[in-house]
């Protein structure tokens, strides 16, 4: 069977290696088929053996992009484009799924993986939709850089204007430049859902009963606050985002990672 391929970026150091470690390990026991999971850093230190390490490079166009996003105040945030050059992953084969170090894997990843191949996939981002904008948010992604090489190429082509017109978004530029060539999908919502706004609830639900694992969730998205390990204990960051202790984010974020890959990894 044909090795599935992953990837994730961690740099700076805000997220520890645990995170990319549970990932992996997340990532691997829901994927029918072997997982090849590669993460892109300029700090190694700590991850699983497993985990194969990408270079996180300086880009010909950093500094016009990061110029760009300065204005934007949007510092760093399009470093993620890196992982879409064409020829990066050697021996690459089929698409590739794309996960942010801020999510949770709760269940299979095969029909994510697979769905509407050929395409560009995201899932809509909560607020933008909210907004009616057709953007897609950068958490869960899947492409492949042999169909597109555009979602690169065209940053590298004029840095400076795709910054400006994608206002220093990352998710926006990408998703929007795959539905511009015509060859983008939304991952269905039940199978991408995010921790505050599909799982807590709202007043006076989530300071009454535990946070919600929707039922055909495979991936759980923590952009914004709380952050895992707050949501694990509890998190009292305001009325609103208020939330119980969570029993089951323990189980599927650190218990069974602990048990996948050994005691000091996870």
């Amino acid at each position: 069977m044909k090795a599935a391929t992953v990837v994730c970026i961690k740099w700076g150091t805000a997220f520890g290696p645990e995170y990319v470690n549970r990932l992996y390990s997340g990532v691997r026991r829901n994927l029918k088929a072997p997982v090849r999971f590669l993460c892109m850093t300029e700090h190694a230190d700590g991850l699983h053996p497993d985990v194969e390490v990408l270079d996180l490079p300086v880009e010909p166009f950093h500094d016009e992009m990061n110029a760009a996003l300065a204005v934007a105040n949007r510092q760093g945030a399009m470093r993620k484009v890196s992982l879409f050059r064409p020829g990066l992953i050697p021996d690459l084969q089929g698409p590739i799924l794309g996960f942010d170090l801020d999510v949770v894997i709760t269940g299979p990843l095969d029909d994510i993986l697979q769905y509407e191949p050929g395409t560009v996939a995201m899932r809509a981002d909560w607020v933008e939709a909210r907004r009616g904008r057709a953007t897609g948010h950068g958490s869960v992604f899947r492409y492949d850089p042999a169909r597109h090489p555009w979602l690169y190429e065209r940053l590298a082509a004029d840095p400076t204007a795709e910054v400006e017109k994608a206002r220093g978004s990352e998710q926006r530029y990408t998703s929007t430049l795959a539905q511009e060539m015509d060859a983008f999908s939304y991952i269905p919502d039940e199978w991408v859902v995010s921790f505050k706004h599909d799982c807590i609830g709202l007043p006076p639900v989530n300071w009454l009963r535990e946070p919600k694992l929707p039922k055909d969730a495979r991936v759980v998205c923590f952009h914004g606050r709380p952050k895992m390990p707050e949501a694990v204990a509890g998190y009292r960051g305001s009325l609103l985002r208020w939330s119980l202790p969570c029993d089951w984010l323990e189980e599927h974020w650190i218990t069974r990672a602990d048990e996948d890959l050994g005691a000091g990894w996870a």
